[in-house]
């Protein structure tokens, strides 16, 4: 069967669910406060700041993995005053996660941004109106009625942090059992002869996960939109 995998194989699918979900659980709050941040307000450096989120989605994949290194690497600028503390990212699965961290990010960020901007600020203004805080308003309207670019946004980057390739392989290599995601696997597979059995069954369960994942999200936004009477 296509999806007969081999211990090896659910363990790269298992560590790839890892470090996605990881990733999405480190980037979804700054994600939400950057968005809103760009939704709503206007400030000195903006253009900066959307600049430096959106950056790594233009640059070639390794120069963010290589940064990381510069900056993580037991011997970076960073790097050599954590690793004493047993905090350590290079060539470790928690490198991969911070590598699909900065490159999903900035679609996180996008997605919300672009839903916070479609919550109608009058429902804002009439909360606050009410008496209700700035916090109370943003929880009990902004998110709710933004929900839907949430979710698709959060699926986005799992999905982006699945596909991660070049920043994860400059920053934390290709280490069986311990950075070798979905990609990884796929691309050592290539270099290996008789394998394509087991990297057609890789190819075909990455496009399953894509596809299932984004017929998910779309299909939730028009349920949204239906809900709200936009669609």
């Amino acid at each position: 069967m296509m999806f007969n995998l081999t211990p090896e194989e659910i363990s790269v699918l298992q560590l790839s669910c890892k470090v996605a979900g990881f990733c999405l659980l480190i980037s979804i709050l700054p994600a939400i406060i950057v968005g809103w941040l760009l939704a709503r307000k206007e400030f000195w450096g903006k253009s900066l700041l959307e600049t430096l989120v959106f950056l790594p989605l233009v640059l070639p994949p390794v120069v963010p993995g290589y940064l990381l290194l510069l900056l993580f690497g037991n011997n970076g600028l960073l790097g050599k005053y954590l690793a004493p503390l047993g905090i350590e990212f290079a060539f470790n699965w928690k490198g991969a996660v911070l590598a699909s961290a900065v490159m999903g990010f900035p679609l996180l960020v996008q997605s919300i941004r672009l839903a916070i901007e479609l919550v109608d600020q009058r429902l804002e203004v009439a909360a606050k109106t009410l008496g209700a805080s700035a916090f109370d308003t943003f929880c009990h309207i902004t998110l709710p009625l933004a929900k839907s670019g949430i979710l698709v946004g959060a699926i986005l980057c799992f999905c982006r942090s699945l596909g991660e390739f070049g920043a994860t392989i400059t920053f934390v290599g290709n280490i069986a059992g311990e950075t070798r995601t979905l990609p990884l696997a796929m691309y050592s597979l290539m270099q290996q002869p008789d394998s394509e059995a087991a990297l057609n069954r890789l190819i075909m369960l990455s496009l399953t996960v894509a596809f299932l994942t984004l017929w998910f999200a779309q299909w939730f936004n028009r349920r949204q939109k239906r809900q709200w009477g936009l669609g």
